[in-house]
């Protein structure tokens, strides 16, 4: 039987193995625009509700589940983590009022979640997390019938998960051809295995994400000595590069290692010597690299070299130091500015950005409030609940201007009482902008609502950005680091420079009803480039067409445009 305390460990462990393998699953993202990957954002949503159970001592099935799914509700980042969430808010109400649970309650239970989640989404897409969802709950039902075990049925469930993910590139195209499973359904399968681990085995999986080794697949006591050894001298800093390599042993050299260390003694610091039947490994800091690389080759021959200039690592190390204290002290005094304040204005406006230009012209249009986030940075429901109560309104907009936040954006609802919440379901920064600027405040807030929505709908949004992933769209070839152009999501062409994609772009959405186009620059684009590329594409689009340009100081996008 599955009582509170099993659960609450099979959750612990379900959360430590996403964790263990996020970067797995951020891998599967194929489409080459910079994401809020997978991985991470189910891993977060996890989580969230491992951390509320540590503390707690559930009495029964019911209120170690119900503690998870309000946890993971609020944690809920990302479409899959917001889909994550509803699938155990969907289990919980099936456990509710329930000490303990056999197989066929355990199943009924999981059948709520998934349809709890089918509904979540608007036009659900199979081959998707929803579809391993559904075909491992189907298995546990035939399982249930035949023994109602908790733990068989979980093994039939986590089976048929795997089962499912391997079909999904069969049921989506793109998956086929990128050579890959749904991230989703993959997040999924790892917690459910970890949950099994702890159900079936009573072993809980570590959260620990365990090192690769840089130079070498050997793992042995020497290797552990290497590392410690050298790790204690690296704090202190007398000489410039710290050098690191591996010799393969020669049987025809017959001086031994210690000599090798006397010589590096004599040319630096830090020298930590180790050896094995086949190899030398060396680690030492010194001005000279080159003389410690040469002494080397008379040992044998160098498999692996690593130079790294600490000096640098340092002053870098201080500048990243710095910035992120420096942020965590803003995050801070914005939080603290999100104080639950009573619902007493007419209507308020709560809208998610990143950067500061874009900050600044949602504030200077009318929001109280702005949730930091975007495309791979994508806000927690809780941080948008936050938000919202701290938004002295009787009504308050939420505008989300990112399709993976939209979700997350929409269980903000039903968890606020006191006042009225409406999701303006924009997916994009100008469509937020435009949805802002048709807010009419002599209408009552259901008219504005549909004049929001007609808005948004009404401007294009055109994207430069970066490839974060090497990949293929029909014949077009992307590699790591291209720039490429996205008109309304789509994919429309690659470039070495993002003021000549933004202008093409550009040429690429105006037609003939075009009457507005906003340039919006980001953080990586200076202020020459984008003057540049405010001139060209107002000179291309003709003098009936009128341009700004925003400094949005976003990340992630050099460019967004938005055409009217």
């Amino acid at each position: 039987m599955i009582n509170g305390l099993s659960f609450k460990n099979a959750i612990i462990s379900g959360a430590n193995n996403i964790l263990k393998h996020k970067n797995e699953v951020n891998a599967l993202n194929i489409f080459p625009v910079p994401d809020g990957d997978t991985g991470t954002n189910m891993s977060m949503t996890m989580e969230a509700a491992a951390k509320l159970l540590e503390n707690m001592n559930p009495t029964s099935l019911s209120e170690a589940a119900s503690a998870a799914a309000s946890a993971m509700l609020r944690g809920a980042r990302g479409n899959s983590g917001v889909i994550l969430s509803l699938l155990f808010r969907g289990i919980a109400n099936g456990f509710k009022d329930v000490d303990e649970a056999d197989g066929r309650v355990f199943i009924t239970a999981l059948e709520l979640g998934v349809s709890k989640a089918y509904d979540a989404v608007m036009n659900p897409t199979e081959g998707t997390i929803l579809t391993v969802a559904r075909m491992a709950c189907e298995s546990g039902k035939i399982a249930a019938d035949v023994e109602d075990d908790p733990v068989i049925v979980m093994g039939a469930v986590c089976s048929a998960a795997d089962e499912a993910l391997e079909r999904t590139p069969e049921m989506l195209p793109v998956l086929k051809k990128a050579g890959v499973v749904d991230a989703g359904g993959k997040g999924l399968c790892l917690i459910f295995e970890g949950m099994l681990s702890l159900l079936r085995d009573g072993i809980m999986i570590d959260a620990e994400v365990p090192e690769e080794s840089a130079v070498s697949d050997k793992t042995d006591d020497t290797e552990d000595f290497f590392k410690n050894a050298a790790a204690q001298f690296d704090s202190v800093i007398n000489f410039t590069y710290c050098t690191e390599f591996i010799i393969g042993k020669s049987s025809e050299v017959t001086k031994s290692p210690l000599e090798l260390k006397s010589y590096l003694e004599t040319i630096g610091d830090c020298v930590v010597v180790a050896e094995d039947e086949d190899i030398i490994k060396v680690h030492v800091h010194t001005e000279n690299p080159g003389k410690a690389l040469e002494e080397a080759l008379t040992f044998g021959q160098l498999l692996t070299v690593k130079i790294e200039n600490m000096k640098e690592q340092h002053r870098k190390a201080n500048e990243e130091y710095e910035n992120a204290k420096a942020k965590k002290e803003a995050e801070e005094k914005k939080r603290e500015e999100l104080k639950p304040v009573a619902p007493v204005d007419g209507v308020g406006f709560v809208a998610v950005a990143t950067g500061d230009g874009l900050e600044t012209v949602f504030k200077d249009l009318g929001c109280q409030h702005i949730v930091n986030g975007g495309q791979s940075m994508n806000p927690s429901t809780e941080d948008i609940l936050e938000a919202v109560m701290a938004t002295p309104a009787k009504t308050v907009f939420v505008l989300p201007n990112n399709k993976n936040i939209l979700l997350a954006a929409e269980q903000v609802v039903p968890l606020v009482t006191d006042r009225n919440v409406i999701v303006i379901p924009t997916r994009t920064i100008p469509q937020g902008l435009v949805a802002m600027l048709s807010y009419d405040a002599d209408s009552t807030p259901e008219l504005n609502c549909e004049y929001m929505m007609t808005a948004a709908r009404s401007v294009s949004t055109g994207q430069v950005t970066y490839a974060a992933r090497n990949s293929e769209f029909g014949a077009t070839k992307i590699k790591e680091g291209d720039i490429i152009a996205l008109n309304n999501g789509k994919l429309t062409h690659k470039d070495k420079d993002p003021v000549h994609a933004a202008v093409k772009l550009a040429k690429d959405m105006v037609n003939r009803d075009t009457s507005y186009v906003t340039v919006i620059y980001g953080k990586d684009v200076t202020e020459a480039q984008a003057n540049a590329a405010f001139e060209t594409i107002q000179s291309k689009v003709g003098s009936n067409v009128e341009v700004s340009l925003i400094d949005g100081g976003q990340p992630i996008y050099y460019f967004i445009l938005s055409v009217e």
